[in-house]
């Protein structure tokens, strides 16, 4: 087996990372500022021929430019998040990085490590819970467009999204922000993987914009929990099962429920 070309793969997460985070600011900027249109009227009321008072200005969201397709965007979502794992994946067959690196060696996906990942998935589920009514009860916003848009209308919409996109958008984050950003470097570069927790998980906070700047925070902390617990597992799964329920347990109890 070839040496692995640690330099190489790190240069592509770099720029794997960066697109992430350019795709992410793109997206937040669409659910929240959907695209408007000016209408000028005139109150009804008012002779149109009189110039007493100035028309009324408003700005108006045409409906086919702010109702996406919950479908379209599942599929949206799941294939630009494979796009990033086949890059990352491919990149890490051909600069020879071993499994380990990313948690994925022996011992790294046992039963064992898939309980610790529920344990932790549920826990962070309650704590982001109570996080969002403290941020209420303070009057801080927290953007739920987001979940709001992604949420099915059908079983079969439900489905995909439990069975197929959620678990996609958790191994590919995990992938990219936990296992690459923070295992493979500190592996290749004899590195503490520390800094590497803060770095990574501030990059984590700022990918998911969409939520506005509280949900930006929340995330980041969220982001620094999973490092935490990948650093001290060395398991990829556990981070990977933690983050789904996370995601999976605020869909279904929000929109799923409610």
């Amino acid at each position: 087996m070839a040496d692995p070309q640690w330099a190489a793969f790190a240069g592509l997460t770099g720029l794997v990372l960066t697109a992430f985070l350019v795709l992410a600011w793109l997206s937040a900027r669409t659910v929240r500022d959907p695209p408007t249109i000016d209408w000028q009227f005139t109150p009804v009321g008012v002779d149109p021929g009189v110039h007493s008072r100035r028309g009324v200005r408003t700005r108006l969201s045409h409906p086919r430019l702010t109702e996406l397709s919950t479908a379209s965007l599942l599929a949206n979502v799941a294939v630009t998040q494979g796009l990033f794992a086949v890059v990352v994946v491919g990149g890490a067959v051909v600069f020879s990085i071993p499994p380990r690196a990313f948690g994925l060696g022996a011992g790294a996906t046992t039963g064992r490590t898939l309980l610790w990942g529920v344990a932790l998935g549920v826990g962070l589920w309650a704590a982001n819970e109570a996080s969002s009514r403290a941020l209420d009860v303070v009057g801080i916003e927290y953007d739920e467009r987001l979940r709001s848009m992604l949420a099915p209308d059908s079983p079969g919409g439900w489905l995909v999204l439990l069975g197929l996109v959620l678990p996609t958008i958790a191994a590919v984050e995990e992938l990219l922000f936990r296992a690459a950003a923070i295992g493979v470097i500190a592996a290749g570069f004899d590195l503490s993987p520390w800094p590497l927790v803060a770095v990574s998980s501030v990059a984590f906070g700022l990918g998911h914009g969409a939520q506005g700047r509280a949900g930006i925070a929340v995330t980041g902390v969220l982001g620094v929990v999973l490092a935490g617990a990948f650093v001290l597992s060395g398991s990829l799964l556990v981070v990977v099962v933690a983050h789904y329920l996370v995601n999976a347990l605020e869909l279904v109890v929000h929109e799923g429920l409610a």
